[in-house]
């Protein structure tokens, strides 16, 4: 679907809690000038679960235009109503996206056979590549390798991110599913997980360290493996910050102390603690962000 860095796009808000489409423009840009290699839309960073299906519409319509087709185009597709799921993947579809990303079921969760069942219908109804995102923290079910083997036979799922942060889970899934393409879903393993073949990132750090995330991976893909090593364990401290409260609260925040102006998040999600802001703050001047 792509190599490189694909930044998990935050979705920016005004202070009345409305979408700020005109900083999506502004963010798009950034990205294109900065080295991201693909735009992951409504995921878990982008809060898609606490926007409407027509503020969702809106926000691809505008991520397109303002692409202007530089940069693939991957968008959260994924619900526990597989309905939904259907019905919004088809419509992405229709709307020209580049693929998309479908998580687990989440609450109701699902057995086995029904997540496969799950899958199978939205894959069946689209042509688009399909990335399947396994992050057990957040829907409380891990993908097992069986299944993952049964899902790989669909010719249009074709990738993983892979957010368990078990790397011998991940490993399992390289030796035994080779089919599908890896992606590191956790900033602060995603050389590791190069290093068993996966292709890239879904990055939350590429929100505010674009050329970073771009420059390590492609240093691990073109053989510099010492320079993406550095650039792994320069940043894992402000990737460890941007998780000391629950995504994307941080990631948010630190853009915000940037300048970047991308607004609050949505409740449930609720202002940082002071004393974290603080942790941010310690590691962007770590990283040389802040004087």
């Amino acid at each position: 679907m792509f190599k490189g860095s694909g930044v998990a796009l935050i979705t920016p808000f005004n202070e009345d809690m409305s979408v700020n489409y005109s900083k999506i423009v502004e963010l798009v840009e950034y990205h294109c000038e900065n080295n991201t290699d693909a735009l992951i839309v409504l995921g878990t960073t982008g809060e898609a679960s606490t926007l409407t299906e027509n503020e969702k519409i809106k926000i691809v319509e505008t991520v397109i235009e303002a692409n202007k087709k530089r940069l693939p185009i991957i968008v959260g597709a994924g619900s526990n109503n597989t309905m939904q799921a259907i019905e919004m993947s088809k419509k992405y579809e229709e709307m020209g996206v580049d693929g998309l990303l479908l998580v687990t079921p989440y609450y109701n969760k699902g057995n086995e056979d029904g997540i496969y069942k799950h899958f199978i219908s939205i894959a069946q109804f689209v042509k688009l590549p399909i990335m399947l995102y396994n992050v057990p923290g957040r829907t409380g079910v891990n993908l097992s390798i069986s299944l993952l083997k049964k899902l790989s036979k669909q010719k249009n799922i074709v990738a993983l991110k892979e957010a368990s942060g078990d790397i011998s889970y991940a490993c399992e899934v390289a030796r035994l599913v080779p089919e599908l393409i890896m992606y590191s879903g956790n900033d602060d393993i995603t050389i590791p997980l190069m290093s068993i073949g996966a292709v890239g990132t879904v990055s939350v750090l590429a929100n505010i360290e674009p050329k970073v995330v771009h420059n390590m991976v492609y240093s691990y893909l073109n053989g510099d493996v010492n320079e993406a090593k550095r650039l792994q364990l320069k940043y894992n401290g402000l990737v460890k910050a941007l998780f000391v409260e629950v995504n994307p609260v941080p990631v948010k925040q630190i853009m915000n102390i940037l300048g970047k102006n991308v607004g609050p998040c949505r409740l449930p999600l609720g202002e940082m603690d002071k004393k974290n802001i603080e942790i941010l703050m310690k590691e962007l001047k770590e990283v040389g962000e802040l004087n």
